[in-house]
């Protein structure tokens, strides 16, 4: 690979080529390095913006193929497997020139990162599985929805509940972009512990909220299924599994799963959040990386 004229590391936004295909990256703060791996699949990069964090490691944010400035599959919408996002994580990786570095991903992008670890160690310095899962399928959507209609019992007199269930119910037949991210912005609640009380703090996130259509299938039309349950237990990297205690989504019982098949790792519980953590108690969240990232370097 030939020497970028521009440091890869740089504060800003790059690009690199990922077999035909663009990856955009933003970098921001200072300290050891640590990829981000946003969620969805489909969630425009920005809502994982982490101030806190960012004042004392370098955190290089993907937008990961299919989503804002980053190039398309030919197969689009289809095709986004794991493979295709570890993919761009190697080529990313030896494109910043450092021998390893830490990965965190959150939600969707916490299922990449522990696949990229457990299929290429050497690149990975620890990862920090924010928000992620052992598995998804009918047994993940299942205690999804069990959690949704606690909290629709918990919030029965929330003007908005009506809206966020339909919004539910209309999520499996939106396959556009400007539909899935007005019902993403219809949910938004949802996910967070306690989102009327803190309404006026949260609004703008609510607002920034963007996504684009992925279905979810591979380039065979085939559904996209995880269940990393075997292999967990062969991560070879410091892991910091992270999850707010009031998660519906990839909540208490899933970070429980994965803390007790990942060997010696680490579990943080962020009793005041849902499944912004960074968000709901940005200091508590980027100290613990922070201190991790530390301890494993």
């Amino acid at each position: 690979m030939a020497t970028p004229l521009v440091d890869p590391l740089a504060t800003g936004t790059h690009t690199v080529d990922v077999d035909g295909v663009t990856q955009r990256y933003h970098v921001h703060g200072s300290g050891p390095v640590c990829v981000a791996h946003s969620g969805g699949p489909g969630i425009d990069w920005g809502y994982l913006r982490m101030p806190a964090l960012e004042r004392q490691l370098t955190i290089v944010y993907l937008e990961p193929v299919g989503t804002g400035g980053s190039g398309r599959l030919p197969s689009h919408p289809h095709g986004y497997t794991r493979d295709r996002y570890s993919r761009s994580l190697e080529v990313l990786i030896e494109h910043l020139g450092v021998p390893k570095v830490h990965l965190l991903g959150h939600s969707h992008g916490g299922f990449v990162v522990q696949y990229h670890a457990l299929r290429r160690p050497e690149q990975v310095a620890g990862v920090i599985l924010y928000e992620s899962a052992p598995l998804t399928g009918p047994e993940h959507s299942a205690e999804a929805m069990r959690l949704v209609q606690e909290f629709a019992a918990g919030h029965s007199d929330q003007p908005e509940l009506p809206a966020i269930l339909a919004g539910f119910e209309a999520l499996g037949g939106t396959e556009d972009d400007a539909g899935i991210t007005e019902v993403l912005k219809a949910l938004v609640p949802v996910y967070f512990a306690d989102y009327w009380g803190r309404e006026k703090e949260f609004a703008p996130f609510r607002a920034a909220v963007s996504a684009a259509y992925i279905s979810g299938q591979d380039e065979n039309r085939q559904p996209i299924v995880i269940d990393d349950r075997k292999e967990l237990g062969s991560l070879a990297v410091p892991a910091l599994v992270v999850v707010g205690r009031h998660d519906f989504i990839c909540g208490m019982k899933w970070a429980d799963e994965l803390h007790a098949l990942i060997p010696g790792s680490r579990l943080l519980v962020l009793e005041n959040s849902g499944h912004f953590g960074h968000v709901e108690e940005p200091e508590e969240f980027a100290g613990a990386v922070a201190g991790f990232v530390a301890a494993a370097s």
